[in-house]
């Protein structure tokens, strides 16, 4: 008898929907994400970083911070590179350049409106 798929976590399944919207699918790679497309990405670290610089664990706020050091930490993320870090390197990978460029600038735009 075959085992059963393995139970996906409720934020993988929300991410795992968002991401297959018809709308969220960028005509060109690397094209600049418009500011609804961004704020759902945004939307969906918040689940996991807090919407604002309250986490409420060990997971980094993201408000707050400077968008070089975003951009920073996300690019090492998707690289591979960043040897703290757990599930965000798998995660990244599912973002192209200008979707990573996008999120930095959208949450350090939030540290700037402080």
């Amino acid at each position: 008898m075959p085992l059963p798929p393995p139970a996906l976590h409720p934020r993988a399944t929300w991410l795992a929907v968002l991401l297959a919207l018809p709308g969220l699918a960028w005509a060109a790679a690397d094209a600049a994400p418009g500011l609804q497309d961004v704020s759902v990405l945004a939307g969906t670290c918040a689940n996991c970083h807090g919407p604002d610089e309250h986490t409420g664990g060990d997971i980094p706020a993201l408000r707050g911070q400077p968008a070089s050091r975003l951009l920073q930490r996300m690019q090492s993320f998707k690289a591979g590179t960043a040897l703290d870090a757990t599930v965000m390197t798998r995660l990244m990978k599912g973002y192209d350049d200008a979707q990573i460029q996008a999120l930095a600038q959208w949450f350090g735009r939030q540290q700037e409106g402080r």
